[in-house]
């Protein structure tokens, strides 16, 4: 059974179709130019079997007569499910307007005009988002008065790791993006 919702656009991986980069019918909407990672996935799948187990926990209290407590526990159940989803939601977006960073707690969008370069460089990364770093390969950007974005992307986020050849697709796609909306410099 087929998941669009996991796909980026019907593009897979598994495509090296380099006509098949910007092939979208609407370039206005916000698209995530690579899949959600297998570990992305794996901890949003925990989070809602455990947001289950909270909601099962809330029914029973809730039959008990206790409703403080099943509010209590809807109300973390329904974190958790919110939390999942955020998980999912999280990455790079690119549509025509530029290029949107989601993280966890907020959302920062760059228009194409206000960034000058990317590259792809050698540097430390976080592993899995956790403190602990790793000598890995990230995604930078540069804004036009030359300030430095924040990591784009990393080949050891919850996104790439273990998929070294997907991190270099989703790279280059975002750079095609970049090269086909923003603006040629005089």
């Amino acid at each position: 059974m087929p998941l669009p919702f996991l796909t980026a656009d019907g593009v897979s991986d598994a495509d090296d179709d380099a006509d098949a980069v910007l092939a979208h019918v609407d370039h206005d909407r916000w698209r995530r130019p690579y899949r959600p990672g297998p570990w992305r996935v794996a901890i949003a799948a925990v989070l809602l079997l455990l947001s289950a187990f909270m909601l099962l926990s809330t029914m029973i209290v809730a039959f008990v007569g206790a409703w403080a407590g099943a509010a209590v526990c809807l109300g973390a159940a329904l974190a958790v499910v919110g939390s999942a989803l955020r998980m999912l939601q999280m990455g790079i977006w690119v549509s025509r307007a530029g290029l949107r960073r989601v993280g966890f707690l907020g959302t920062r969008s760059f228009a194409w005009t206000e960034i000058a370069e990317f590259r792809t460089v050698q540097q430390p990364v976080r592993w899995l988002g956790l403190p602990r770093t790793v000598q890995g390969q990230a995604l930078t950007a540069a804004t036009r008065g030359g300030a430095q974005l924040p990591v784009l992307l990393t080949d050891h986020s919850a996104d790439f790791l273990s998929r070294a050849e997907a991190f270099d697709r989703a790279a280059d796609t975002i750079e095609a993006w970049a090269e086909e909306y923003r603006p040629v410099a005089a």
